[in-house]
């Protein structure tokens, strides 16, 4: 199955996509993974509160899920 990422994909669908996704968010200091209201945030939002640049995470997300 072929999955496709963009900024208006909540946090809880990317990790349903694949759980192996996790570590993206980990990696550039989103720990806060569990937290059922961040699940629901956005991609967009989640960046924009972390300070993070929503576009190299979607590439990146998407290039991981694309080579599974």
């Amino acid at each position: 199955m072929e999955y496709t990422v963009t900024k208006k994909n909540t946090i809880e669908q990317v990790l349903a996509m694949d759980k192996g996704t996790a570590k993206f968010f980990l990696d550039i200091g989103m720990h806060c993974l569990g937290c059922p209201m961040s699940r629901r945030e956005t991609i967009e939002q989640a960046c924009m509160v972390h300070g993070t640049d929503a576009d190299e995470l979607i590439e990146n997300l998407n290039q991981y899920l694309s080579e599974l």
